[in-house]
């Protein structure tokens, strides 16, 4: 289908009310629309970059002929807002936004944050609890009659049953709370595309039942007879534990998770039904990913790359990504802890360097724009045109991960295509320095010397942030990433590197207290290894178990869903604290935590001035007393006692 290029009007004076998708009646007769086709309400400010979902669907739309209008934060308690530039004649799509908004609002302390980087001002409450309901209600009251569809990682994320740890129980897919016509998971380009065309050329939602990336609510009768698959390639569904089960059962949860997962490779993933009571939510297969011509045209659409003019306190995420190139999307990691593979896929869809070349040019007329990028990557930055070696291959495979628990012979893990786009964009005309922020994969990125010699030499302000997670070969296993060695090995020749370049340069570690599978003796060792390697982290992350993931099946059901061995994990917000504190070992402030962890561990024999001991020992009236008792008993104790006993 031709693209339709929007242009600035020749008779345009003062602001230009084209220069962004209309938010306004005012915007819409700018230009001569009278009616929407779709209209986007959206959980985040409006930002006209590509990197914030809504404008991008939205402009993808727009360059195909589509009259689309976008509503952002609107007031959920009125439908005044949604109201203001009338009902759109195809859909209302829905997005949460950019995160999801539990995770958006609340930390794995359930404490409330004190920012929301996507909203103006990082002001907070602008937007609702559940955002992807509550839009999807209000719509549904302004709206009657007008489908409704789901989109954006909330969504995504949710849309089979799962476990929401912020009100700590199995919630039902969100489709069904929203009372949406279709939810879109994934990447939703080609879905978005499609189901927008088909209802333009007059076909229902019945019709819609088919689209890839979709699912739909199959009412009672309509799923009761469908055929449970058999075998990979039967084309059938595989039918999953309804709702109710894995409400009540976590092994059954378990169970789902795991056939969910294996049903999420594009090439061979089959249907889904899952049961609610007397209705069945059915998810078709994955979208087809972009190609990179397609990932060109998406990034050539004319972004007007500021946040909306209606804003007058500036949007932090924004402020973050604005002078940042994304080259890719998707990961093949599949990282437990992590939902990128769920909703952008595992399959790398890459933009050509002439492309990325082509937006640096936009940069360069960006009035604020001073030469420096400050990232060059995506999801994993070195997964730039990684690919298997044979479509064939990929197309069937089941495999969850093309990295663990070893790289895949399969894989293409050349780093030539990425050190020649590294080279192509730090010699365009205007850039001046090239950063690259986003996550390094160590494990390939130590199977290319060079491309370590040219990050260390060219793209690294200094530090560079890495995540090695953890220490402890078990937990690593459950996270699915690789043994603490490989970290070393990369550390070492980045230092080299470095070095030889000239440069005092640093790595800054990124690890996870309270994963599944680590207890505080876990934690404990991974600290006395952080003071054997002189780090004190920063950067330390409590664990979050956000809906989808497997290591949050682990968190909920104590179950690895593929082993279907127990699997340990630290729930009461204590101990949390305490796993935490271990890794913050090095600061006054933790002390009285880490020293209490110690003494649960049975490792109070760290608890002291010498040199192998971990923290000092406490002092004062008010530096809880018994631990301060059991340290001193500890260190009391007769030589013949094993070092790991402790009175009780």
């Amino acid at each position: 289908m031709t693209i339709v290029q929007i242009r600035k009007s020749a008779h345009a004076s003062g602001r230009d009310l084209r220069r962004f998708l209309p938010t306004t009646r005012a915007e819409m007769e700018a230009r001569g629309w009278d009616e929407l086709d779709v209209l986007l309400v959206n959980g985040d400010a409006y930002v006209d970059h590509p990197a914030f979902g809504a404008a991008l669907i939205g402009r993808f739309l727009e360059a195909r002929g589509f009259r689309v209008g976008i509503v952002s934060q609107p007031d959920w308690r009125t439908t005044d807002d949604l109201l203001r530039m009338g009902p759109p004649r195809l859909f209302v799509g829905i997005t949460a936004g950019n995160m999801d908004s539990m995770l958006n609002k609340l930390t794995a302390q359930k404490k409330i944050r004190s920012e929301d980087q996507y909203s103006p001002g990082g002001r907070t409450g602008l937007r609702p609890n559940r955002a992807a309901i509550v839009y999807g209600n209000l719509c549904r009251r302004a709206f009657p009659g007008v489908p409704l569809v789901l989109g954006g990682i909330e969504a995504s994320l949710r849309r089979i049953a799962h476990y929401d740890y912020w009100s700590d129980q199995v919630r039902r897919s969100v489709l069904l709370d929203a009372k949406a016509d279709l939810l879109i998971f994934g990447m939703g380009e080609r879905p978005v595309w499609e189901v927008a065309d088909r209802l333009r050329r007059g076909q229902t939602l019945r019709d819609l039942r088919d689209v890839r990336g979709t699912a739909h609510v199959r009412r009672k009768g309509e799923w009761e007879d469908v055929e449970p698959s058999r075998f990979v390639g039967d084309g059938k569904a595989v039918i999953l534990p309804s709702y109710e089960d894995v409400a009540r059962d976590k092994e059954a949860f378990a169970d789902m998770s795991r056939r969910f997962q294996y049903e999420t490779n594009p090439g061979n993933g089959r249907p889904l039904v899952q049961p609610h009571g007397e209705e069945a939510v059915y998810f078709n297969p994955p979208a087809i990913p972009l190609e990179t011509k397609d990932m060109d045209e998406l990034y050539d659409l004319p972004f007007a790359r500021a946040a909306h003019y209606s804003y007058s306190e500036p949007i932090p995420a924004f402020e973050t990504v604005k002078h940042s190139i994304v080259t890719m999307r998707g990961c093949f990691g599949g990282c437990t802890f992590c939902s990128i593979t769920e909703h952008e896929g595992r399959v790398i869809q890459s933009r050509s360097a002439e492309s990325i070349l082509k937006e640096i040019r936009a940069l360069r007329r960006m009035d604020d724009f001073r030469g420096s990028i400050s990232d060059l990557g995506g999801p994993t930055a070195n997964m730039y045109m990684m690919k298997c070696k044979d479509p064939a291959i990929e197309s069937k495979c089941r495999r969850l991960s093309c990295v663990h628990p070893g790289v895949c012979e399969n894989l293409e893990t050349d780093h030539e295509p990425l050190l020649d786009l590294m080279r192509a964009v730090r010699e365009s005309e205007g850039v001046k320095k090239v950063f690259i922020a986003s996550g390094i994969r160590y494990d390939l990125a130590e199977r290319s010397p060079e491309f370590i010699e040219e990050l260390a030499k060219w793209h690294v302000g200094g530090q560079l942030s890495v995540a090695p997670e953890h220490s402890k070969k078990d937990v690593l296993d459950k996270m699915k990433k690789p043994g603490i060695e490989s970290y070393e090995r990369f550390a070492e020749q980045f230092q080299c590197a470095s070095e030889e370049a000239g440069k005092n340069q640093f790595l800054v570690p990124y690890f996870i207290s309270g994963h599944p599978g680590s207890a505080l003796k876990d934690m404990v060792d991974l600290a006395l290894w952080l003071k054997k390697k002189g780090m004190r982290p920063r950067q330390v992350q409590d664990f979050i178990p956000t809906p989808m993931s497997m290591a949050t099946c682990m968190y909920y059901t104590g179950i690895d869903p593929f082993t279907k061995a127990p699997v340990y994990t630290a729930k009461e917000m204590h101990e949390k604290r305490l796993q935490k504190a271990l890794l913050l070992y090095w600061d006054p402030a933790h002390h009285d935590e880490a020293r209490e962890a110690l003494i649960k561990a049975g490792r109070g024999d760290l608890i002291g001035s010498k040199p192998h001991c971990l923290v000092p020992p406490a002092s004062g009236k008010g530096a809880m007393p018994i631990a301060m008792r059991r340290a001193r008993a500890e260190r009391g104790k007769p030589k013949g006692r094993k070092p790991n006993e402790v009175r009780r």
